[in-house]
């Protein structure tokens, strides 16, 4: 066999491995993985919050680092701020939780999820049609910028709510959040939403 075919068989070859790597689950479960899984079911089940949203949130916030501190001081895996994180603990009936537990990843998930579930309900009565991942884009949005600022916005009409308007939000910070969260939501959705009954 020439050198030149050869060099072509081996190109052949690379490029076939290279399809079936980039084509395979596998490959999915590696680039996006789900960490502390079963504490995330855990917490879902308890406040009946997608735990897919819960992970995409997670690795938005911290890439599922649990000791991670922002400049803000924000704390843990969904990078809760100390001021709402002792609100959280009271209002969740947790007051025998200190605020450094939330370093700990079941504290943490548990307290965050809580938050999420208070945002759902919070938003749950907004006027006009919004699908499921409009309702997300809300409460992604508030978890990052805070309720009372998303509220002001769907009050003003300064945004309506919607993902397909999502270019509307005041604050880059935070459309480019609520954006990559449900770029992580729709990944972590197509990979794992059979073995994660919801």
């Amino acid at each position: 066999m020439s050198l030149l075919r050869k060099k072509r068989l081996y190109a052949f070859i690379f490029i076939v491995i290279v399809l079936v790597l980039f084509t395979s689950q596998w490959l999915g479960y590696w680039i996006y993985p789900i960490h502390y899984e079963q504490e995330i079911r855990t917490v879902a089940d308890q406040y009946k919050v997608d735990p897919l949203f819960i992970a995409a949130i997670v690795r938005v916030e911290t890439n599922y680092k649990p000791d991670k501190v922002s400049k803000k001081q924000a704390m843990g895996l969904m990078q809760i701020m100390p001021v709402t994180g002792q609100w959280i603990l009271e209002q969740a009936g947790l007051e025998d939780t200190s605020i450094e537990d939330l370093y700990k990843p079941t504290v943490n998930l548990l307290a965050g999820t809580w938050y999420l579930r208070f945002l759902h309900n919070m938003y749950d009565g907004l006027e006009g049609e919004r699908t499921e991942h409009d309702r997300m884009a809300v409460v992604a949005a508030a978890y990052n910028a805070g309720p009372g600022q998303v509220r002001q916005w769907l009050q003003e009409g300064r945004w309506d709510g919607t993902v397909a308007e999502l270019s509307d939000v005041p604050f880059g910070e935070t459309r480019h959040y609520v954006q990559r969260v449900l770029y992580y939501y729709k990944k972590y959705d197509a990979l794992y939403a059979e073995d994660w009954a919801r």
